[in-house]
């Protein structure tokens, strides 16, 4: 049987509004993908570890408006 396709949601950066990576990762999650998510205040380092620790599929990455913080 073949596995769900695999998605890290993180939030990059300084900002701590993170509903859109939320409703994004939700939105995957209804379509079947399975998400895992880093919470806020990720630096890109830690997203590609535990990309690499989770195997995954994709990287969703969402990043402060206007490129703030």
């Amino acid at each position: 049987m073949k596995r769900p396709i695999r998605v890290l949601a993180a939030k990059a950066g300084l900002d701590g509004h993170d509903r859109g990576i939320k409703v994004v990762a939700r939105a995957l999650r209804d379509a079947g993908m399975e998400v895992i998510y880093t919470g806020v205040h990720q630096t890109p380092e830690q997203v590609v570890e535990t990309a690499l620790q989770e195997d995954v599929d994709a990287i969703g990455v969402s990043l402060p408006p206007g490129g703030a913080n």
